[in-house]
């Protein structure tokens, strides 16, 4: 089993199509995380203020529930976390993935897709759903799609 595991969540397919290439590019074992109520084009319509998405962007405390915890998180030494970036920062059902499992002595680093937002504070605002002990580190925004020697470059300096 690889030491590397990426584990994403995609609400329209982007970042899922990203994570499959980050994986293969890596050598890493690939993770979905579903949400256990699966999201409706209606529920991500960012413009309507009581959008579940916006709703649950909007209370920090949200913890939306995941389908599963089947990740085998003890097996991995590095988890590569990607996600949408929703209203500047992670999609409140990364917490809950954090939350999860006991992340303690792993390196987490995250990656990101955005139609227009950085990845910049994803990395501080999560540090709080995880063991002190965890490393969590700002990765890079994979829009597009990069060349698998590229990947496989950025996956070596982490």
């Amino acid at each position: 089993m690889s030491k590397t595991l990426v584990a994403y969540f995609s609400a329209s397919g982007t970042t899922a199509k990203a994570a499959k290439n980050l994986a293969e590019a890596a050598g890493a074992d690939l993770y979905e995380i579903k949400p256990a109520v699966p999201y409706t084009s209606a529920d991500l319509n960012w413009q309507n203020k009581s959008s579940r998405s916006s709703v649950e962007m909007q209370d920090k405390s949200s913890r939306p529930a995941i389908a599963d915890t089947n990740a085998n998180i003890e097996a991995y030494d590095t988890i590569l976390l990607g996600f949408p970036v929703w209203w500047y920062t992670a999609p409140t059902i990364i917490n809950t993935f954090l939350e999860s499992y006991d992340f303690s002595g792993k390196k987490i680093v995250l990656f990101a897709t955005s139609g227009g937002s950085g990845i910049g504070g994803c990395a501080d605002a999560l540090k709080g759903s995880v063991s002190p002990s965890a490393e969590i580190k700002t990765g890079r925004m994979l829009n597009g799609r990069p060349s698998q020697d590229e990947l496989k470059k950025w996956v070596e300096t982490l």
